[in-house]
């Protein structure tokens, strides 16, 4: 039995609502669109094994292989979606609506359609076709915490050669991207009455001392810089800042969230110990305490390596030059399985996250034509 139309596809994708959140009251689970995902792959000869997220019940992962062994190509794309905004979407976000030569969705750029394309690019294959195994993978909440993709980092699993994540890169190798941290720095000091400021501790007065050692350090990481990037250093931004609660009252604690996203060759950890080394000798000969906590657990770094294979072959395939994006990715996950990893899919980042999202219908056949392609280069060819 084959998998089902690729339009169906599509219409049970987009209809299972699979939202994720760093806010409860938009989390969902996913676990019915894996259920969806695992019933087609079976039926299209794959072996389907289902892995659950750690204290999520109604959250899993899916890995769906055709073949066997360790030098095979993996296919992999995110389940959920961001939150969405009934008010600002003409299009029913839960229908797979096709219109003027788009399809409306949500989830239809970014990036349910790449599990339905994945699945039809390997429309009549059979596990004796493959020299190398085609592994199909699904993960959970790539759009909050990135559980399902560090799940497999843990386990090590799938193993492959190489890997596509179809993330919309409008099918355009992307061989680089910036990672993300979000941190969050805590001065503490001690209250007291404004008329004396000696029976206090201002943390205001400290974070502005943090602030200026920061914005100077900011400066300095744009001597390291890599001009494949539109914006070509590292950045740090001061997000979010909030101290005290009263103007006759000496300010007992402030907080400070920023966002640092470094290059490639950059180490999260490592930026991470220097923040605190920094801050440390900025308030040495103060009387004030800090504390710095990760706001996320952090996305890494990603390059492909100037020796990968996948980027020289897509390049050929789509025609297009690999290039670098600012958004972040699994790609990191999957490349530290071991994986010759790429970010290429359908659909264009700016559609992502949008009202009344779409993926151009030319991009599907362009696709399933450029996977089937690589298949073919990675999996069945001699």
């Amino acid at each position: 039995m084959a998998a089902p139309a690729l339009s169906h596809m599509l219409d049970e994708l987009i209809a299972t609502p699979s939202v994720s959140s760093v806010m409860p009251q938009f989390d969902m689970g996913n676990r019915s669109l894996i259920d969806r995902l695992a019933g087609w792959l079976e039926s299209a000869g794959f072996s389907v094994e289902i892995l659950p997220l750690e204290g999520h019940i109604d959250k899993a992962n899916l890995i769906a292989t055709l073949g066997t062994g360790d030098d095979g190509l993996i296919l992999a794309g995110h389940t959920d979606t961001v939150p969405w905004d009934d008010k600002r979407w003409q299009h029913d976000p839960f229908r797979w609506t096709v219109d003027q030569g788009r399809g409306y969705g949500l989830g239809s750029a970014d990036m349910k359609s790449f599990l339905a394309l994945a699945i039809e690019a390997a429309r009549g294959l059979k596990p004796e076709d493959l020299h190398h195994p085609l592994i199909i993978v699904a993960t959970a909440d790539e759009e909050s915490t990135m559980d399902g993709a560090r799940l497999l980092a843990r386990l090590r699993r799938p193993r492959a050669k190489y890997c596509i994540i179809g993330e919309p890169t409008d099918l355009t190798p992307v061989h680089m991207h910036k990672g993300v941290m979000m941190e969050s720095l805590t001065v503490t000091g001690r209250s007291g009455h404004s008329s004396n400021p000696q029976m206090g501790r201002n943390a205001i007065d400290g974070m502005t001392r943090v602030l200026a050692d920061l914005s100077n350090w900011r400066e300095s990481l744009k001597q390291q810089s890599n001009p494949a990037f539109l914006v070509p250093y590292a950045t740090l931004n001061f997000g979010h800042i909030c101290g005290g609660d009263n103007p006759n009252r000496i300010c007992p604690q402030c907080v400070l969230n920023f966002d640092l996203r470094p290059l490639p060759g950059m180490s999260g950890p490592e930026l991470r110990q220097e923040l605190r080394e920094r801050i440390a000798r900025v308030l040495d000969d103060t009387d004030l305490d800090f504390e710095m906590t990760s706001l996320m657990a952090g996305i890494e770094p990603f390059s492909s390596g100037d020796d990968s294979v996948l980027a020289r072959e897509l390049a050929e395939i789509s025609g297009k030059t690999p290039i670098t994006v600012a958004f972040g990715t699994e790609a990191p996950f999957f490349k530290e399985l071991g994986c010759d990893t790429v970010v290429f899919g359908p659909g264009r980042i700016d559609q992502a996250h949008q009202p009344d999202e779409y993926i151009e219908l030319s991009a599907l056949d362009d696709t399933v034509r450029m996977l089937r392609s690589l298949i073919h280069r990675c999996c069945t060819a001699g």
